[in-house]
């Protein structure tokens, strides 16, 4: 199903650019973790939000939520791992493509720094979504790097491909297939020559032919690699617009201050401007 706008992200910045393209009429698909993964859920309180004081940052975030379902936007929960813009906006999740006219990028920040050796060899060996290259592995040794709720379930599907399977982290998490050897570590770095050859787990190499980093979330930057930034957030003019045409961003990835209300208003203003934009293209 085809949608006029795509939001790139769950929280405060990306629930209110739904609610907004809603009230213009536009069908919204936001895709991204659930709600109660943003790091606003875990703000025990938040007295700076205007009209809501003193309230928890999962009981505002809840309402935010509520309120972008009863607009009407429809809901997709998980990673987008590819992104391309040409003639609309397509966007892959797990095995799923998704396309609209266009794109509001409203992520967050990145809080989990990347790896050494990760961007050097990322579509060498490094790659983000066991879906769409696990096949590539089949019958080879591959280290699933796992950050998030999902990974285990990633690293299971890898093991039904026939990829020989190690997964590494901080502890072994809940949900992984007991076959599957598991590594404790923390200190991560991505080796290789022409491709990726170990990957190195506190000091210790891990022989491997491919490496599945698996995050929460996708860099902006690495799903649209053509995308300006200004140190270290997108960058964006006063209506929010990209470098990208039918590309807007808003909320913490367009830079501090990282507040509630800044990331609301944000996403209202590139809401206005896509839909403003998807009318100057008809």
């Amino acid at each position: 199903m085809s949608h006029d706008i795509l939001v790139l992200g769950s929280g405060p910045a990306g629930l209110a650019a739904a609610v907004a393209a809603r009230g213009r009429g536009k069908s919204v698909l936001v895709i991204g973790n659930r709600w109660q993964d943003s790091p606003l859920a875990r703000a025990e309180r938040v007295d700076n939000y205007l009209g809501l004081p003193a309230g928890s940052g999962k009981e505002l975030l809840a309402q935010f939520y509520d309120h972008a379902v009863k607009a009407g936007a429809d809901f997709v929960t998980g990673r987008a791992v590819s992104m391309m813009v040409y003639g609309g906006v397509f966007a892959t999740v797990g095995s799923q493509v998704y396309d609209g006219k266009a794109l509001i990028l409203a992520p967050g920040v990145q809080r989990q720094a990347k790896y050494p050796g990760e961007e050097t060899y990322l579509g060498r060996g490094v790659s983000y979504c066991a879906t769409c290259d696990g096949m590539l592995y089949r019958g080879k040794p591959v280290a699933v790097a796992g950050r998030s709720p999902d990974a285990p379930l990633e690293a299971n599907y890898l093991k039904s491909l026939g990829c020989q399977v190690t997964y590494v982290a901080a502890q072994r998490p809940e949900g992984l297939d007991g076959d599957i050897p598991f590594v404790r570590g923390s200190r991560l770095a991505v080796i290789g020559e022409q491709a990726v050859t170990a990957l190195e787990v506190d000091g210790a190499k891990l022989p491997c032919a491919g490496v599945f980093i698996l995050r929460q979330a996708v860099a902006p930057t690495d799903l649209l690699p053509q995308l300006e930034t200004e140190n270290g957030v997108i960058r964006v003019d006063r209506t929010m617009a990209t470098n990208l045409p039918g590309v807007f961003a808003a909320g913490d990835c367009t830079g501090g201050p990282l507040q509630v209300a800044k990331a609301v208003g944000e996403g209202h203003v590139a809401a206005l401007s896509a839909c403003a934009w998807l009318e100057e293209q008809s």
